[in-house]
């Protein structure tokens, strides 16, 4: 590793000024508007993402649906974005961006139309889970052909960037939902997907110009890890399934939730072992959906362990933090959108600091670390807000998350594609992380679920009878849905207490499981190096250029 990063910042010395001006200064007109697009990208993606997280209760209480069908809203998109995501970028890789990056607009906006008609629980899941298909390639390239398009040594400053439209729409997102929930109706929801994925696809389909992938079709075919793809659908479904329904309608130790997360386990094992070629059937894959060479670098292994738990706090926060404001507060979704502001805010402006800041002094690893503090210790205090917290308390926690959260966005980037010893594998090395980060949040949404439904049963039963207009919080299934309800309640103040503070536990233990996320997250950053990023090479995948064209 040593001798790798002497020669890199040996290279870049030599590197005339020259080019670093026509690297950042001259780009031409085609890219800054296929940076617009891929910008546009990011934000239809966050919107959709954040924009339900206020309004799934009263989806799920207008399409009659369970607090089990609740989790699933959000399960079902994170888990098809987490299963496409390596596909999306193993296929990109073999074949070139453009194609599988149409056929994401394809599949997203199919899924918002359904998502937008559906008139049950069922069909909407469908939707999502359409939507997750396409947001999964959406979100995963965007940041491939970024890649793509700029050197390693430029790239700070635009992922500086990127974070704005990213978390932005987390912003934009949940007052989005909530105003639509309110006033014009949560289908539009999906429906306003339409008109900016379609500003998208046309800046797509007229500037961005890559070089193509030179291999015959059949050649393509050939390379690509079908077996490793299949597998990887199989286990990552099975293995995470169970855990949405442990604890709610099944037990943890019965037959039904521990046979499918055994048979995932096993699944992903016997791919690891394909994958490193162990398994004694054939040969490995010429591209293998999670290439070892990747994994070999150290600073590479533990930023993507830091990447899934950085999907874990960041995507369970984002849906439960909400809740915790229209349960105890009695909010409703537009209200607790705002509520959120602060945190939101945070992220987006010390995501792009902490862009500008690494293309200042050129080192990622202090950012990480300290970010990962920040995040464990906003979690944690969570847990010391009551019905009686002041609006200064709330926000100042959430602004403390915010400080954790946002940088992790831009420069958890940086350490991966600055290990990996081909600059040609800077695209693929980043799809990893993205879908580490992704799985992340699918694996802890599903165990939030359960750390929520456990609590909550336990503390409604402290409760004893309830009345009639309560009594269906008995099954814990019915408890998100139920949310809305709570605001318009008329009951004894004991009981109406004793609710809420079932909910307040509950949600609790959330961000307290999301604070031992994030300390994870910290170890994992004491292992990362600091690796230079003085690299002005292009991967075979660059923007063509028009001057020679």
């Amino acid at each position: 590793m040593e001798v790798k990063e002497s020669n890199v910042e040996t290279q870049a010395e030599n590197v005339p000024n020259i080019q670093d001006e026509q690297s950042t200064a001259k780009k031409p007109m085609s890219f800054h508007l296929s940076f617009l697009a891929l910008n546009l990208m990011v934000l239809i993606v966050s919107l959709d993402a954040t924009a339900l997280s206020v309004a799934i209760p009263v989806i799920a209480h207008e399409l009659n649906g369970t607090t089990l069908e609740a989790f699933w809203a959000s399960l079902s998109f994170l888990l098809a974005v987490a299963v496409f995501q390596p596909i999306y970028t193993t296929v990109s890789d073999v074949f070139g961006r453009t194609g599988p990056l149409y056929s994401t607009f394809v599949w997203f906006v199919a899924g918002s139309i359904i998502l937008a008609t559906a008139n049950n629980m069922s069909v909407f899941i469908i939707g999502r889970i359409l939507q997750g298909i396409g947001a999964g390639g959406l979100d995963v390239l965007n940041d491939i052909i970024l890649v793509d398009m700029t050197t390693l040594k430029e790239r700070p400053m635009y992922l500086g960037l990127f974070a704005i439209p990213m978390v932005g729409g987390s912003i934009l997102g949940p007052i989005i939902g909530a105003l639509f929930s309110e006033y014009a109706g949560w289908r539009w929801i999906g429906w306003i997907n339409l008109p900016i994925s379609a500003i998208s696809f046309v800046l797509i389909a007229v500037f961005l110009r890559l070089k193509p992938v030179e291999r015959t079709l059949i050649e393509k075919l050939r390379r690509l890890d079908w077996i490793g793809m299949i597998l990887f659908g199989i286990g990552c479904t099975v293995f995470a399934s169970p855990l949405s329904w442990a604890g709610t309608i099944y037990p943890w130790r019965s037959w039904q939730t521990l046979l499918p997360f055994l048979i995932g386990v096993f699944v992903l094992v016997v791919l690891l072992l394909y994958e490193i070629g162990k398994l004694g059937v054939g040969r490995p894959p010429l591209e293998p959906i999670f290439p070892t060479r990747i994994f070999k670098n150290s600073t590479a292994s533990f930023t993507l362990i830091g990447s899934f738990f950085h999907g874990g706090v960041i995507y369970s926060g984002i849906i439960y933090l909400p809740l915790f404001f229209q349960a105890i507060y009695s909010q409703s979704p537009l209200q607790s959108a705002v509520s959120i502001l602060p945190l939101c805010c945070t992220s987006v402006g010390f995501s792009v600091i902490a862009g500008v800041v690494v293309d200042i002094i050129r080192k990622y690893r202090w950012g990480i670390t300290i970010s990962w503090i920040f995040a464990a210790v906003g979690c944690g205090l969570i847990a010391i807000l009551d019905r009686n917290s002041s609006l200064a308390l709330r926000s100042s926690i959430q602004v403390i998350i915010g400080i954790g959260s946002g940088p992790l966005f831009s420069i958890l980037l940086l350490p991966i594609q600055a290990s990996v010893a081909n600059v040609d594998d800077s695209g693929i090395a980043v799809g990893i992380l993205v879908s580490f980060r992704l799985f992340g949040g699918l694996v802890a949404l599903a165990v939030c679920s359960m750390v929520f439904s456990e609590v909550f049963m336990h503390q409604i039963a402290r409760l004893g009878p309830l009345p009639d207009a309560v009594r269906s919080l008995k099954d814990v299934k019915e408890a998100i849905g139920f949310i809305p309800t709570l605001r318009s309640l008329e009951l004894d103040p004991m009981i109406m207490s004793g609710i809420v503070e079932g909910y307040r536990k509950s949600i609790i233990a959330v961000f307290l499981m999301l604070a031992g996320f994030a300390a994870a997250g910290f170890l994992s950053s004491l292992l990362v190096k600091d690796i230079s990023i003085e690299s002005d090479e292009l991967g075979r995948q660059q923007l063509v250029d028009e001057k020679k064209t």
